[in-house]
């Protein structure tokens, strides 16, 4: 059952250009010249599944980047990361994946969207099964020079700001941390299918056939980056 947001999220930054709307069951995110905006939820998770459905921005929307992701707090955070890049119009959008353990990232991969995510609103969704104390977080902004579109090679066309992606049937179901910070609280714990779930033969099929078409880096194949070695997942298998 989809959330709402007055009751999920707190908005953490950006004033106005955040907004709640249709009695909280949707959220908009904008980025001008002077600010980006972003939202945070109310709890934090020892683990669950948390989705939303998203639409992006549509037409130029090079320079900005507009994020759905997991993180602990502190230093040496936790993190799973999505972060989509945007365009100059009629590029194809590049979803950019990342995954910390113990504050240290260095995991890319970037993905083309073999779909419009402008035109209609798509289901975003992170399983996190591992215990580690999560907030879902949101936010869009404009990026140094050197990362989102194209290298940094497309710029942003302030003309048309402000730059606006729309959120959905947000839904946070998983374990909320107790007023101790190392228990699930009471009742947190009535619906348990995130505990065990994971990808059948036709999810992992779907995943192998993004990957082997649509994927356009993989830190796993970057042996220039890592002369000592690739990581040492890079050598499990996939499934």
């Amino acid at each position: 059952m989809a959330g709402n947001f007055f009751q999920d999220v707190d908005i953490n930054f950006g004033g106005p250009r955040a907004q709640i709307l249709n009695g909280g069951q949707v959220l908009t995110l904008s980025l001008d010249n002077s600010s980006g905006s972003g939202f945070q939820s109310k709890n934090q998770y020892l683990f669950g599944r948390f989705d939303v459905q998203l639409k992006l921005i549509p037409g130029n929307s090079a320079g900005t980047v507009t994020t759905f992701y997991l993180s602990s707090i502190g230093s040496a955070h936790d993190e799973i990361d999505f972060e989509f890049l945007g365009n100059a119009s009629g590029q194809p959008y590049t979803v950019h994946t990342n995954i910390y353990a113990q504050g240290k990232g260095d995991r890319e991969q970037q993905f083309r969207l073999w779909f419009d995510p402008t035109s209609a609103y798509h289901t975003y969704t992170i399983l996190w099964n591992p215990l580690r104390i999560n907030v879902i977080n949101s936010f869009i902004y404009g990026t140094p020079d050197d990362w989102a579109t194209q290298g940094g090679r497309v710029k942003s066309d302030w003309t048309k700001a402000p730059f606006t992606a729309s959120y959905r049937n947000y839904n946070a179901n998983g374990c909320v941390v107790s007023a101790s910070g190392n228990s699930c609280s009471s009742g947190a714990l009535n619906n348990q299918t995130w505990q065990t779930q994971g990808l059948d033969a036709n999810g992992r099929n779907r995943i192998r056939w993004v990957q082997q078409s649509y994927m356009i880096y993989n830190y796993c194949a970057d042996v220039q980056r890592f002369p000592r070695g690739l990581p040492r997942e890079c050598k499990l298998p996939r499934f």
